[in-house]
């Protein structure tokens, strides 16, 4: 079991180093990765979600106690971040909701759901599929209501900044899409069903490469002791939240314990560092939580499989 688990993840990780390796050699343009991960993001990773939840039946979907154990982790480590980055780092409130974010954004599109679905098949579709949802829904507009406050914007101007970047989200989009059609019971054409999973077979090299190649051009520049404290929040502390929820507090059965735990032990997210560019708020500090907590998960995220197994 121990070999299957590592035969597993090695193709992935072998993946994302060929776009490190491109990146760092200059085989593709400086923009190279923003077009590939913008190809992912609005494009195939919508029409792979689409064409998936379209045909689960919709009580597969809603599992409380899942989203609980999901979302727990989740909201636990954002407010420890907030909570450090206010009495420990002491930085402005826009600086302590992305680092907040940074803590507690697993990167679930790029990385969790190909390995979800490589290592379960189609049984961890749903469940994978909900922790990019709950990332993408939730917490970046939480983010961005924190950071707008801070700018002195309240009221309807920050209630329309997050309502914006939800309903924008091609992630939730196709989500809601997906979930409509799946609980109308309409069955999806032919010809819809081919072009959706065409698109959406691209998915998963195509974010696992773009990931490598994002990493070989992010910067390691910022504070060492809060990116340290960052990353081990991210790779240890998250998944042992997760850990305790899933498996002593709401007992979850069969795989979505173990999901739940590997979604909570992936690096930090791109998302993160886009939302920090925005904010010119973060930005080193973002991209440095990625770059390292991603290669370390190359060496943490086998381990927390062969232990889950």
């Amino acid at each position: 079991m121990h070999n299957d688990s590592i035969t597993v993840v090695l193709p992935l990780i072998a993946i994302m180093l060929s776009g490190f390796l491109v990146g760092r050699f200059g085989l593709l343009p400086e923009n190279g990765s923003k077009v590939i991960s913008r190809f992912v993001y609005l494009v195939a990773m919508p029409a792979f979600i689409f064409i998936s939840l379209a045909g689960i039946p919709i009580e597969d979907i809603f599992n409380w106690s899942y989203l609980a154990v999901l979302g727990g982790g989740m909201l636990a480590v954002f407010v420890l971040g907030l909570i450090a980055a206010r009495y420990v780092f002491a930085g402005s409130l826009t600086e302590g909701s992305l680092h907040a974010l940074t803590a507690m954004f697993s990167s679930t599109a790029y990385i969790g759901l190909p390995l979800i679905l490589i290592i379960f098949g189609e049984a961890g579709l749903a469940p994978g599929i909900i922790g990019a949802v709950i990332t993408g829904a939730v917490f970046i507009p939480l983010a961005i209501i924190l950071a707008e406050v801070d700018k002195g914007r309240t009221g309807r101007k920050v209630v329309t900044a997050s309502a914006l970047a939800v309903l924008r989200s091609p992630l939730l989009i196709a989500t809601v899409a997906g979930l409509l059609t799946s609980a109308s019971g309409i069955s999806v054409a032919t010809p819809v069903t081919a072009f959706c999973k065409l698109l959406g077979s691209a998915f998963i090299p195509c974010a696992l490469f773009a990931a490598g190649l994002f990493i070989s051009q992010c910067s390691l520049k910022g504070e060492v002791r809060e990116i340290s404290w960052l990353v081990a929040v991210k790779l240890i502390l998250h998944p042992l939240i997760t850990w305790w929820l899933a498996f002593y507090v709401f007992e979850l059965e069969g795989i979505l314990p173990v999901i739940a735990v590997l979604q909570a032990a992936l690096p930090s997210g791109v998302p993160v560092f886009v939302l920090a560019q925005h904010y010119e708020s973060f930005v080193s500090r973002s991209s440095a939580v990625i770059v390292v907590s991603t290669v370390l998960s190359m060496l943490t995220l086998p381990v927390v499989f062969i232990l889950l197994a």
